[in-house]
C-alpha cells in the first residue's frame, strides 16, 4: 500500500488535525468545487453547508468547470451551480473523520475550523469501451485525493 504525503505545510501538530479521502471515486470537478465552499468555514458551518447539498435544498457554486452547467438560484454572485450529492457525503465522512482526530488528541470539535482543504485527481484507471467495426474508445475513471486540515481556534 503506498504512503501518501500531505500537499499542505500548514499543519502544526499542537493544535491542529488533519484527515485524508483516498483514491474516491468521485468527481474530481465536483470535489474541487466543494473544497472551495467549504474553505476557511468552521466544522459545523461546513457540515451544514454539506447536509443541504445532500437534501438538494443550497447549490453549490461552479466557478471554474461551469460550462454548460445550469443557473441555480441562491449563489452569491456565481450563476452557475449544481448539487454534487455523492462528493458531498464523502466530505461529510472526512469531516467525521476529523472530528474523531480531535476528540482522540483532546480538542473540542466544536472549535476547529478547516484551514485546508483540497481535492486533486489521483490514479486514473483505465477502461475501454467497444464500438462499431471492432474500434473502441477510451472510457477512463479518475479517482480523488481529498484532504483537510483543521485547527482549533
Amino acid at each position: 500500500m503506498p504512503e501518501y504525503g500531505y500537499s499542505s505545510s500548514v499543519y502544526d501538530r499542537a493544535t491542529d488535525v488533519r484527515g485524508s479521502l483516498r483514491e474516491v471515486d468521485i468527481s474530481p470537478k465536483a470535489a474541487r468545487e466543494l473544497a472551495t465552499a467549504i474553505r476557511g468555514l468552521p466544522i459545523s458551518r461546513a457540515r451544514a453547508i454539506l447536509n443541504d447539498v445532500v437534501d438538494i435544498k443550497r447549490p453549490v457554486a461552479f466557478r471554474r468547470y461551469k460550462l454548460k452547467v445550469g443557473h441555480k438560484a441562491g449563489l452569491n454572485g456565481f450563476a452557475a451551480g449544481r448539487y454534487p450529492r455523492k462528493a458531498a457525503l464523502k466530505f461529510l465522512e472526512l469531516l467525521d473523520n476529523l472530528e474523531s482526530t480531535a476528540d482522540f488528541k483532546g480538542f473540542d470539535p466544536s472549535s476547529i475550523v478547516l484551514v485546508h482543504i483540497t481535492a486533486y485527481p489521483g490514479r486514473k484507471l483505465k477502461r475501454s469501451m467497444p464500438r462499431a467495426m471492432g474500434k473502441t474508445s477510451p472510457k477512463n475513471k479518475i479517482l480523488v485525493h481529498v484532504e483537510a486540515i483543521g485547527r482549533v481556534m
